[in-house]
């Protein structure tokens, strides 16, 4: 199976229970990674905003919270779009959320102002293409910041990192979620996905400059951005 149809596939299974689960394995320390990049993302002041690989809306919701206007969200998974949807629809806000391929959107060029993806990128089948596909529909000077889990490269944070993700968390989210398989895949995406100077270097392929990565909580999380070349 392709790995962008299990993908789809594993998130609509645990959909239900992801946000929940996301949040007490993470120890909320996500939020304030979350927080970081809606700030970065905020000081350009974007009239419209993408939220790429949105799952069930938490970016895409701390950025209306923020004062993003016009933000439309989207995912493979429909699963977790319609989790997304009723958390939006709860709280009054006005996002639009549509299935779609990252790697190939169905925007037009240059439509946004700013796109971001917090906590997908690393499930993306074809990295560079969704970076190229990024680039495309941003308007020219536009900001992407993508939001990823990392490895620290701390020996010692290390060990713990793999003891907690690589056993702790596949038992506790198999428990929970009753799909171990899925929280088996998760760790193993954050560990296999590319260095930060291999990630920097493929924004630079797909024509974005002033790219910087950012290390938050000791490399625990990455934060990358880059702007179009105008």
């Amino acid at each position: 199976m392709a790995k962008k149809e299990f993908v789809k596939n594993m998130f609509n299974v645990i959909a239900p229970s992801y946000d929940r689960l996301n949040h007490i394995l993470s120890l909320n320390v996500d939020k304030s990674w979350r927080r970081r990049a809606v700030q970065r993302i905020c000081r350009e002041q974007p009239g419209k905003v993408l939220d790429v690989a949105c799952g069930t809306g938490d970016f895409a919701i701390a950025l209306a919270n923020a004062g993003v206007s016009h933000i439309t969200g989207v995912d493979i998974s429909e699963g977790m779009l319609e989790v997304g949807r009723q958390k939006v629809k709860a709280l009054g806000l006005d996002i639009e959320m549509l299935v779609d391929d990252c790697e190939n959107l169905s925007f037009d060029e240059e439509t946004f102002d700013a796109v971001s993806v917090a906590f997908g990128v690393r499930n993306f089948e074809h990295l560079q293409r969704g970076m190229d596909e990024m680039c495309r529909v941003l308007r020219k000077d536009g900001l992407l910041c993508i939001v990823e889990l990392s490895v620290p490269s701390n020996k010692i944070l290390l060990w713990g990192y793999k003891l907690y993700f690589m056993h702790v968390l596949p038992f506790i989210g198999g428990l929970l979620s009753g799909n171990r398989k899925a929280y088996n895949y998760l760790p193993a995406s954050v560990l296999h996905f590319p260095k930060p100077d291999v990630v920097c270097r493929m924004l630079h392929e797909a024509g974005f400059r002033e790219v910087e990565a950012k290390s938050f909580t000791f490399g625990l999380c990455r934060m990358f951005t880059g702007r179009k070349v105008g």
